[in-house]
C-alpha cells in the first residue's frame, strides 16, 4: 500500500443501509485510527445524517465542505453554511438536512478516551436492504464470502451467522459465530439474546460457545 492516497469526492461511491447515502472515506483510504464519511443531499431538503444520538459511542466533528446546511442538535436549529464546523457530544439527538441542492457534509467521529477500531460496517451496508427485506438466503450467499475474506471484522461475521442462521445454514452460522466471539467477547453477550439466532439456540455447539447462564 502506498503511503498516500488521493480521491476525490465524487471518485468514492456512495453506499446506504436504506436510510441515508454516504460515502465511505474511512473505508476507501484505508484509514484505522479515526472514523470519516462524507454525505451529500441531492436536492435542498434532503436529509443528510439519520436522527441519532450516539449515547454511549462517538463524538462527531462535522463540516460542510459545501452548499449550507441545518442542523438540528438537541431542541436547537443551526444554520451551517459552507464552512462551518459542528461538534456534537455523545448523547445529543442531531440531524441535518440540505439546504441547498449539492451540501455536502464531512463527518468525523471516534469513541473518547478509546482507541478506535474500525468495524467493517461499511462491506456488510449492502446486505442490511436484504436483511431487512427478508432475503436471508441472498444476504448469507454474499455475507459468508466477505467474512472469510475480513477476519479482521469479527462483526461482518457475527452479522454473516445471523443472516445463515434466518436462511436455515446452521453448519455456516456456528462456524461464523465461532469466529466472531473467539475474536470479541460482546458477540458472545449479543447471541445470548439475538433472536436471529433461534434457530441454532438448541445446537449443543451453540450452547457451547455462549456458556450457561
Amino acid at each position: 500500500m502506498s503511503d498516500y492516497q488521493v480521491r476525490h469526492l465524487n471518485d468514492i461511491d456512495e453506499i446506504t443501509d436504506g436510510r441515508c447515502p454516504w460515502r465511505p472515506v474511512r473505508y476507501e483510504l484505508g484509514i484505522t485510527s479515526f472514523g470519516v464519511n462524507a454525505f451529500t443531499g441531492r436536492n435542498a431538503g434532503d436529509r443528510l445524517i439519520n436522527e441519532h444520538d450516539e449515547e454511549g459511542e462517538d463524538e462527531e466533528l462535522y463540516m460542510v465542505v459545501s452548499g449550507r446546511a441545518r442542523f438540528q442538535l438537541g431542541d436547537d436549529t443551526v444554520d451551517a453554511p459552507t464552512g462551518t464546523f459542528v461538534y456534537a457530544r455523545p448523547g445529543l439527538m442531531r440531524t441535518a438536512f440540505a439546504e441547498e441542492a449539492g451540501t455536502t457534509l464531512l463527518a468525523i467521529g471516534g469513541r473518547p478516551g478509546e482507541v478506535y477500531k474500525p468495524e467493517g460496517y461499511e462491506l456488510w451496508v449492502p446486505l442490511v436492504p436484504l436483511y431487512k427485506e427478508g432475503r436471508y438466503a441472498e444476504a448469507a450467499d454474499r455475507a459468508g464470502p466477505i467474512a472469510d475474506a475480513h477476519p479482521e471484522y469479527p462483526g461482518i461475521a457475527y452479522n454473516a451467522a445471523c443472516v445463515e442462521s434466518l436462511a436455515g445454514r446452521p453448519e455456516q452460522a456456528i462456524e461464523h459465530l465461532r469466529t466472531a466471539i473467539e475474536a470479541s467477547e460482546q458477540f458472545r453477550e449479543y447471541a445470548r439474546e439475538d433472536s436471529d439466532l433461534d434457530a441454532i439456540r438448541n445446537d449443543p455447539r451453540f450452547t457451547e460457545l455462549i456458556g450457561r447462564e
